[in-house]
């Protein structure tokens, strides 16, 4: 995980033509983009079952327009029989003898938030100072548009007969925690099969210093409820007495950690990572942490974010203070967002973290547990270790869109699903998980942005890696 050394930018002519032709493309690339983000894509609000639709036949309509010969919308099923969101397949087959590289991304969003938060609207984006804000401008909207760039700027020149195979997938429902994703990839078969995986949906170490990630927590999605009472009662005449619900969910959700902020379920998968240079001081900017608030948790600051575990209350579902009363609450509940470190098994988290709640749950209260969802950990040690010549490329492909930047292998907190999934379908393939995001970009919160600097270098570095692919540099 740590930064190899990489040589200088490659002067070939081709590199600098082919460089070139992305920089045109640019201007294209970023009106298609800002067309995605006013598509208000919510993949968790069935509100937005319209705009899915919608979202999906505009990335349809991109790859066709890219060049890609076979495109079409697919709908899959969730466990439960409900029909899945949308996603988008694309494929032009290998020539004869040539590898075939599948391009992932995904179009749906995250939920904006509160909208008097956002300093210009959610779904209408604004450049300011170098960056391009709206929800979706980089996660992951930015990720499709740097596929759609690399093929634009190469599948003319390829042509019928040459270049490499290329599959693109643009799933609809990641941020939801893509539950009909199994049955996609089970009624696709052999339309998925490739030699190298890109997944462009991860972060840089900065603006000025590309990456690769080469591990990700797994996911765990839960909702705890507490009931203490059949009905709510008043609060005076029985407060003291009585336990009321918030009060129970409360004490329960704090036992989830120690007095330093550390995970208190025992158990779970816990490791170090390899050291970068990262401080403290950097983390507070990059956070927006406020003056005076301190650090949670013990240890050294990437294993705390890449390679253990946490848990965030991501939302409750307690009496709104519009509506309260003077009364006890009879039920509360809360949303947790338990992140696995690599390695860890995540039936084995479910049970250890349920049995952790129900030994520490309050007065007695009724406790009800379920899973909303989840996704594995990918851990790249830990598997075949894929290609050390795909691997090679990459970081040159990375380093010279990035004007020889030394490339950052890096572990990452956040969670990928689909790359777990995809390593179980194409076991033998080299997965190169890529970054559209950096530290600055605030993914899943509001304002959040891309740097229109690293939109050129995710499609600049793209089109370099398939074009070494095909031999072609």
């Amino acid at each position: 995980m740590a930064a190899p050394d990489v040589p200088a930018p490659d002067d070939h002519p081709q590199v600098r033509v082919l460089r070139e032709r992305v920089r045109a493309l640019l201007p294209a690339a970023r009106a298609d983009l800002e067309a995605l983000v006013r598509i208000p894509g919510v993949s968790a609000s069935p509100e937005a079952a319209g705009a899915l639709e919608d979202s999906a036949r505009a990335v349809a309509d991109l790859l066709r327009e890219a060049g890609m010969p076979e495109v079409e919308v697919l709908r899959a099923r969730c466990a439960d029989g409900s029909p899945g969101a949308p996603a988008v397949l694309a494929r032009r087959p290998a020539p004869e003898g040539a590898p075939t590289v599948l391009l992932y991304a995904h179009h749906d969003v995250q939920p904006p938030g509160r909208a008097q938060e956002w300093t210009s609207p959610a779904f209408e984006p604004v450049e300011r100072d170098g960056r391009l804000f709206g929800r979706g401008t980089a996660d992951d909207k930015a990720g499709v548009m740097a596929h759609v760039t690399a093929l634009r700027a190469l599948l003319p020149a390829w042509g019928p007969t040459g270049g490499v195979g290329v599959t693109v997938l643009v799933e609809g429902e990641e941020e939801s925690g893509s539950p009909s994703l199994p049955d996609l990839l089970a009624t696709t078969g052999d339309r998925l099969a490739a030699d190298v995986v890109v997944v462009a949906d991860s972060d840089n170490w900065s603006v000025d210093h590309p990456s690769l990630t080469t591990s990700l927590r797994g996911l765990l999605e839960l909702e705890v409820g507490v009931r203490t009472l059949d009905h709510p009662l008043h609060s005076g005449i029985y407060g003291g007495v009585v336990p009321d619900a918030t009060t129970a969910l409360t004490v329960l959700l704090a036992r989830l950690w120690d007095d330093a902020g550390d995970l208190a379920v025992a158990g779970l998968v816990r490791s170090e990572a390899a050291e970068l240079p990262r401080t403290e001081e950097e983390l507070r900017a990059d956070a927006g942490l406020l003056d005076g608030v301190q650090l949670v948790g013990r240890g050294s600051l990437l294993s705390r974010t890449w390679t253990r575990p946490s848990a965030t209350v991501v939302a409750t579902d307690a009496v709104p203070m519009a509506d309260a009363s003077n009364t006890l609450a009879a039920s509360a509940r809360a949303k947790l967002s338990v992140r696995l470190a690599p390695g860890q098994d995540v039936e084995d988290a479910e049970r250890l973290v349920t049995e952790h709640l129900r030994a520490t749950v309050p007065f007695g209260a009724h406790l009800e547990v379920s899973r909303l969802g989840s996704g594995r950990p990918f851990d790249g040690a830990a598997g075949p270790g894929g290609s050390a010549a795909v691997l090679e490329a990459a970081d040159w492909a990375l380093s010279t869109a990035w004007d020889g930047s030394p490339v950052a292998h890096q572990g990452m907190g956040g969670s990928i699903p689909v790359v777990a999934e995809l390593l179980d379908v194409l076991p033998g393939a080299t997965v190169l998980v890529t970054g559209v995001e950096d530290p600055d970009t605030r993914a899943h919160g509001v304002d959040e942005s891309l740097s229109l600097r690293v939109l050129e270098g995710a499609c600049t570095a793209e089109a370099l890696l398939l074009a070494r692919l095909a031999g072609d540099l």
